[in-house]
């Protein structure tokens, strides 16, 4: 399924594990905006990339209203080793049976050495305080993908 939504669009409600030991759903955060990312696999190099890079700008985030969160196919366990090994200061979720990941159209069929699996595609999407998309992110590369969120969650405007 190739799930794409469109602004201004609700985004799809959901419910799973949080790295706090609490069933956390995405409607909790209503009031706030939020920053939903969804990357391959905790603890590997791309995705310790970016989850520190959300790290490293969290406070920018938590001062224009928003919360960040992450969500892989991993487990709490595995989450709570990512979390404590590089001091990620947000939620991440644990979506084992990729229900969400197909929800947001993010579980692909991927190829890397020749060999095709399923796995994620590295997206975000920016949701505003009624659980309606700002905009998404798919396909996501690193380098000034940061200051492209932090844009459009400030300004409220399409940043690429």
């Amino acid at each position: 399924m190739s799930t794409q939504f469109q602004p201004g669009e609700a985004v799809p409600d959901f419910t799973l594990p949080a790295s706090n030991g609490e069933e956390v759903s995405l409607s909790g955060f209503r009031g706030h905006k939020v920053v939903l990312f969804f990357y391959p696999k905790d603890l590997t190099p791309t995705c310790t990339q970016q989850s520190c890079d959300f790290r490293d700008h969290h406070s920018r985030f938590a001062q224009a209203g928003a919360v960040v969160i992450g969500v892989s196919p991993d487990s709490l366990k595995s989450h709570r080793k990512f979390i404590e090994k590089h001091n990620l200061p947000f939620l991440l979720l644990a979506d084992e049976e990729q229900k969400v990941c197909r929800l947001y159209g993010v579980w692909k069929l991927k190829q890397m050495f020749g060999r095709e699996y399923m796995g994620v595609e590295r997206s975000t999407f920016l949701i505003d305080e009624q659980g309606r998309l700002i905009q998404e992110w798919r396909k996501v590369r690193l380098k000034g993908h940061m200051e492209a969120v932090l844009t459009a969650l400030t300004n409220g405007e399409k940043a690429s």
